[in-house]
Order: C-alpha cells, then structure tokens, then sequence
C-alpha cells in the first residue's frame, strides 16, 4: 500500500467557541428580519433617488450635412422612469420614418438621423424629454452645405433694337455662391444700361435699349467652396 493511501484524512477543526449560529434561535432570527427590512429599505431610498425629472448630460452639438449624405444629432439623457422622446425642427415635430430616424444606441443615449440631405433640411432641431417627473429639452443646427449650381438657365433671345433684354437663371449652393456674368467670355461692365441683380435663388442680366453691338454669347457663372457651374445663353439684336 502506497504512503498517499495510507495517509489519514484531516479532521476539520471545531469553531471557537461562540461562533456558531443556531437559526432556530430567536435571537437570530429576529436579527436576520432586520438585516431583510434593511436591505429593502435601502433598495427603496435607491430607487426613490433614481426617479425624477429628466436631465441632459451632454447637450446635441451643430452637425454639417453635405447634399445627398446623412447627419445623425446625438444627445446623452438621465431620465428614470424611461422617457418619451419627441424630436422636432423649427418647432414642427418629425415623426420617425425613412427621412428621420429615432435612434435609441445605449441606455442614456439617443440620437436623430436626418437621411437624403438637401438644403430644406437646414434648420433648428430640438429634443424634448418627458417622464411622469417632468421634461427637459435642447437644440441644435443642422448646417447643409449644397455645392453651387444652375438649375435653369437662361433661354436664347432675339430682339429689336432699342427693346430691353432680361437673361434669368435659377441658383443655388450653400454657402451663398459668387454669381457673376460674362459677354463673349469677358466680364460684364455694369452700368445704368446693362447691369445684373443677384437674388437668394435667381440672378437676372438686364440690358436696356439693346443695340447689334449687344448681340453675342452670354454666360452665367456660380461658384462656392464646393463647387461650380455655368449656362450660357445667345443673345440676337436686330
């Protein structure tokens, strides 16, 4: 027989005295329904220091949205109960679906995506927060940066002499373009005969008491950070 078959099994050592717990003593007992009712009464004053009226943790901050891409709005909330959420622009509440999307990432977090961007989307958009304990709110913009283009351009004119001609095309861009007007490939010289007025989306050449000299190959031009374009148009005197 090998010494480990052998050897004798330890004897587990007696408690010191006082030490042992008899659960049928009263005693006992009645200290373990104090240590539940404490638990419970500490489980309670936490769950009473939870609850309250929402709060922004961190606030939505201004998101630049490029023509044709997304802009997400992302804002970390406490609120307990769980809140309801309603997002709004410029005051108009957007309602979840394929152009915003309600988007609830962890817990605390929740966020707005704004899909297919155009420049109707630039605006203000608020979060609202409510629960049986009150409400919070907070806002940001959406800054939609649209290159420049020419979504009409002018026609091709003929006129008498001595008539007046208007050349108008249909701008846009974000930021604001710089419009600007050739004749013949060289810039126009205005004055009080022959001058252009540009608008928030139409710039229009003017060209009083036309003469021959007037005839030739007009263009429009519009240019910003993100881009340009141009049209062009003839112009006939006779």
């Amino acid at each position: 027989m090998s010494k480990a078959a052998s050897a004798k099994k330890p004897v587990a050592a007696a408690p010191p005295p006082g030490c042992t717990l008899d659960i049928k003593d009263p005693q006992v007992q009645r200290a373990a329904i104090r240590i539940q009712a404490s638990y419970r009464g500490h489980r309670s004053r936490k769950e009473l220091r939870e609850k309250g009226p929402p709060r922004v943790l961190e606030p939505l901050k201004d998101v630049v949205l490029i023509e044709g891409s997304a802009a997400k709005l992302t804002c970390r909330i406490s609120a307990f109960p769980d809140p309801f959420i309603r997002w709004s622009k410029d005051g108009k509440e957007l309602r979840d679906g394929p152009k915003y999307r309600y988007v609830f990432e962890d817990p605390d977090v929740v966020a707005l995506v704004v899909r297919d961007g155009e420049l109707a989307d630039l605006g203000q958009y608020s979060i609202n927060v409510t629960n049986p304990f009150g409400q919070c709110s907070d806002s940001a913009r959406i800054l939609v940066e649209v290159p420049a283009k020419i979504q009409k351009g002018p026609g091709n004119t003929k006129v008498r002499k001595g008539t007046t001609v208007t050349l108008t095309a249909e701008i846009m861009g974000e930021p604001a373009p710089d419009v600007g007007w050739t004749k013949d490939g060289e810039d126009i010289d205005e004055d009080d005969r022959v001058f252009f007025e540009i608008g928030s989306t139409t710039t229009t050449l003017t060209i009083r008491r036309a003469t021959p000299e007037d005839s030739g190959k007009y263009e429009v031009y519009v240019e910003n950070s993100l881009g340009m374009d141009q049209s062009f148009a003839r112009v006939d005197v006779a």
